[in-house]
């Protein structure tokens, strides 16, 4: 009798958990991502800025800093195989899916984006890095951590808030996910900017318009990727292979430079932008002569 108690009690747990995924490789990878983060976030929040380390890096320093903070949230997965994913191929694993799919957003957000910080936001690097197209590699590694942790949060929070409007009508629960979606795009995108203010070789024109409608741009990264990367392996028939991924990814990318591009042409820098930052209306913001010199 007790037996046939304990048995529906573990099925509802496993498959009706409003924040988790009924696909078991992808809640594995969730929670994983989850719980990764605090590790990267005590390393660099919580001991190399407290603690001002920083001021003796060199470029190598802040390049093992990406790496560390990066590389084992590959190689864990790697090398301690949750169970749900022990029995299926590694490409068929949603952490490898998730992992691809943010690896391509933040590289391209980093390789291209990080120039519209440089000439609509104001902003600029000035600590010591070695760099590609004029981004210090350790932002390549820091943002795919953070992007990881971002996006985790934001399945959870929509699937929760999805199950909650389930009832509502479809008016209604369209209006209830883009209102949330903005939101949480915003908040994340004040958060991150407000967290490392205390580092200060990450500087901007104006610090307070950039937490105000720098943020808002920022958060124009999140609005498109959000709702995009939550639809991976999200319904249970739905099965997505690497190439579904790494196109995906590409094309919410490709989305969101359009966007900022817009942003750049229609409402221009949100501060006075020298000459040598300022990028003209024609062109791109990353084309030779529109980068940032610092």
């Amino acid at each position: 009798m007790k037996g046939s108690k304990s048995k529906p009690v573990s099925s509802v747990s496993a498959s009706q958990n409003l924040w988790l995924s009924s696909n078991l490789s992808k809640r594995w990878g969730e929670i994983f991502f989850l719980l990764y983060t605090p590790f990267w976030l005590t390393l660099c929040l919580g001991i190399v800025i407290p603690f001002n380390l920083y001021e003796k890096f060199t470029e190598l320093e802040y390049l093992l800093i990406g790496l560390i903070s990066a590389v084992p949230s590959v190689l864990i997965p790697i090398l301690f195989a949750g169970k749900a994913d022990r029995d299926i191929p590694w490409k068929d694993r949603y952490w490898v899916k998730a992992s691809l799919w943010i690896m391509i957003f933040s590289y391209v957000g980093n390789y291209f984006w990080t120039h519209y910080f440089f000439t609509v936001l104001g902003a600029s690097y000035t600590f010591p890095s070695w760099r590609m197209n004029n981004v210090p590699h350790t932002t390549f590694l820091l943002a795919h951590v953070c992007f990881l942790f971002y996006h985790v949060a934001s399945n959870m929070t929509l699937r929760r808030l999805r199950h909650f409007v389930a009832d509502m009508p479809e008016k209604v629960q369209w209006a209830a996910e883009a209102a949330w979606i903005l939101a949480l795009s915003y908040f994340i995108a004040y958060l991150e900017t407000l967290a490392i203010s205390s580092f200060p070789y990450y500087e901007f024109v104006d610090r307070d318009s950039m937490y105000k409608v720098g943020s808002l741009f920022y958060a124009i990264y999140f609005i498109v990727s959000f709702p995009m990367f939550i639809r991976i392996e999200e319904k249970p028939r739905d099965k997505w292979d690497l190439a579904r991924v790494a196109i995906d990814a590409l094309g919410a990318a490709m989305l969101v430079t359009i966007l900022l591009d817009l942003w750049r042409i229609f409402l221009g820098p949100i501060v006075p932008i020298s000459d040598v930052k300022q990028c003209p209306q024609a062109g791109l913001a990353w084309f030779p002569g529109h980068t940032n010199q610092t």
